[in-house]
Order: structure tokens, then C-alpha cells, then sequence
């Protein structure tokens, strides 16, 4: 991949991580400040050796395979739309810069400073994410969270001599109980302990025990709120003689639709309609990298992808029609958005 940007005139600089992929940040030689950020992610959920056990096919109008739609496609379609832009004679191309991590699916944790980094100074923010099914792009996402309770007891045999236990197991059902209590739906609050560990024997008083919490909120208030209630639920125990540790935070904030992303959101919508695409927005509470350039205050537009459904299953699919449209409308809101910034700067 980096040849077809270094083709383009583009420096690819890696930055090396140890524990996953590498990163990628691109920009192009004759620009000291691009305007526009576009943030795309090179990893996927899928384990080593999917794309040899389920490769790359095509069925009719759909192309399958392990990250076709989130986000394989997004990368292709990021490095035609650029190749289109200086095929036709326009230097809006080189007014972008790139950021293409390795780590979104697991929260962008090594990733997150350098997407910060480049995003400073930056009037746009392009997020590569899939487009939904109907077509719509995301102006708006919950932030979200991942916490870890680690819960200490002391073991004893449950026939023998139950009462010299401390059940683990126990202390982190209370704790469930209490956390499953703060979803707030109707609000945009989700709180759900999706993975539980503990004990060793069935007649055993479990000495450990392990619960990993997803949360999603949909404004920073409800983040700060939703870790200060966390920390306290888990500053005691229910279970005497129990010992609780607490670990993670509200690692992504929420991409709020706010005027600057309604205003951005007006301008891909008028590229859409001049081109016969009839886009519309909506929101998700999945999270993404947009989330990190929209609460630095950069107007972001995310889901800019083609289009596709079934993402991190073995069903997923890219409408291949899709791929060529959507590529020509990231194209031209490139186009768009540098046109505009140069008219207000003559």
C-alpha cells in the first residue's frame, strides 16, 4: 500500500509499534498545513489466517471476505479518490493528510496521540468508517468505555469448611447486579458485563473472579458521571473479606452533532446531490476514530466508505457499485472543501 501512495507523490512515514500493527502517516511534500484529515484503520477483528480460509470472493454485485467493508474497501476507495483528483488536474489532493492505524478495533490506545497529533490545526475531519446500509453517513457517535473488575477472595472447600471462604464469585454478582442498574437507554447510556471469569472447581469458594464491562454514553457529562460511579460502587465490597480492583476508563469520547458538523454534513450532502447520490446522516453507538477529532473541535463527517453490512461476521459484504460512487463523492468533497477554503482566504 505505501508504493501507491508514494506513486501519488505522498511521504509515508511507519511508526513501529511492538505489540500490533504499524501506523501510517501520510502527507504530501508541498503542503506545510493540509486542511483536510482523513483517518481510515488497517486492522480487523478477524484472526491470523481468515483471508486464507475464507479469501476474497465475489458473488454477483457483493465482494466478500474477512474486513472487505470495515474497512479494506475504505483504503481502496481513499487511494482512487486521491489518484482521481491529480488525474483530473486538481491539486486538492495534496492538501490532505492521512493517518492509517492498526489498532481501531481494539480502541486506538496506541494509535489515539498520533490521530490527535495530526489532527491539530486541521479545518476537516474525513473518517473512513463504512457507510450504514441505506447509505447514510454518521455525524454522531456514543463514546465508550471498557473497565475491568478483578475481584480477590480466599478459597475453601464448599463441602468441608464453607464459612474460612470469601467468594469471590459472590462479590462480583453484586457487582453485576449494581452495574446492569445504570443503563439508561433512553438516555444513551449502556453498561454491559459481557465477559465473566472465576473459580477453579465446583466445590471450591472461588478465591478470583472477573468481570469486563462495556459502557457507552452519549455526552462527556455521562462519561465523567458513569466513571465516578464506577469507581465508587467498586471502592467497597458487598462481600466481606473481599478485595475488588478496578481498571480501564471511558477510553473514547462521544462525536457529538454539533453546528460545525451539521454545517460539514450540509456540504457532503450538496457534493452527494450534484453527483445523484441522496445522502442523509444519522448516528450510531458504535465508536470510532471520529470520535477523538470531534472532541477537539474539528468538524468531522464519518462513514464516508462504501457501502456493505455484516461487518465482523463471516457474512460480511461490500456492494461493489458502491465502491466506484463512493469514492467519486470522497473525491469530490475533497475537491469542495479545499475550493471553499481558497475562495475564503482570496
Amino acid at each position: 500500500m505505501i508504493p501507491l501512495f508514494e506513486q501519488l507523490g505522498f511521504h509515508v512515514t511507519t511508526i513501529s509499534q511492538e505489540t500490533v500493527g504499524d501506523h501510517l502517516r501520510i502527507i504530501h511534500p508541498t503542503q506545510r498545513q493540509a486542511s483536510i484529515l482523513i483517518v481510515a484503520h488497517m486492522d480487523t477483528v478477524f484472526e491470523p489466517g481468515t483471508a486464507n480460509e475464507r479469501p476474497f470472493t465475489i458473488k454477483g454485485t457483493r465482494a466478500y471476505g474477512p474486513g472487505v467493508i470495515d474497512m479494506k474497501a475504505s483504503l481502496v476507495s481513499v487511494i482512487y479518490a486521491l489518484r482521481y483528483l491529480k488525474e483530473n488536474g486538481s491539486d486538492a489532493y495534496q492538501h490532505v493528510e492521512l493517518v492509517l492505524n492498526s489498532d481501531e478495533e481494539i480502541g486506538s490506545s496506541t494509535s489515539r496521540q498520533l490521530i490527535e497529533e495530526a489532527a491539530k490545526g486541521k479545518a476537516y475531519a474525513l473518517v473512513m468508517e463504512p457507510a450504514r446500509r441505506d447509505g447514510s453517513v454518521v455525524t454522531e457517535r456514543r463514546g465508550n468505555g471498557r473497565f475491568t473488575i478483578e475481584v480477590h477472595g480466599k478459597a475453601a472447600h464448599s463441602g468441608i469448611e464453607p464459612e474460612k471462604g470469601r467468594s469471590a464469585i459472590e462479590e462480583l454478582a453484586h457487582k453485576i447486579v449494581k452495574l446492569h442498574e445504570l443503563n439508561d437507554h433512553e438516555h444513551g447510556i449502556s453498561v454491559n458485563v459481557g465477559i465473566i471469569e472465576g473459580g477453579n472447581a465446583v466445590n471450591t469458594v472461588s478465591a478470583t473472579a472477573i468481570g469486563h464491562i462495556d459502557v457507552r454514553v452519549a455526552t462527556e457529562e455521562q462519561a465523567e458521571e458513569m466513571e465516578h460511579k464506577i469507581e465508587t460502587m467498586c471502592a467497597s465490597s458487598d462481600v466481606s473479606g473481599t478485595e475488588i480492583e478496578l481498571t480501564g476508563d471511558i477510553s473514547r469520547p462521544p462525536m457529538v452533532k454539533n453546528e460545525k458538523i451539521a454545517r460539514l454534513f450540509q456540504v457532503v450532502k450538496k457534493v452527494g446531490a450534484e453527483l445523484g447520490i441522496e445522502l442523509k446522516d444519522t448516528k450510531t453507538g458504535g465508536g470510532s476514530d471520529a470520535s477523538f477529532t470531534a472532541a477537539m473541535g474539528i468538524p468531522t463527517i464519518d462513514g464516508l466508505g462504501p457501502v456493505g453490512g455484516n461487518a465482523h461476521s463471516e457474512k460480511e459484504y461490500l456492494d461493489i457499485p458502491s465502491l466506484t460512487e463512493r469514492t467519486l463523492l470522497l473525491a469530490k468533497v475533497i475537491e469542495k472543501l479545499v475550493e471553499d477554503r481558497k475562495t475564503k482566504r482570496s
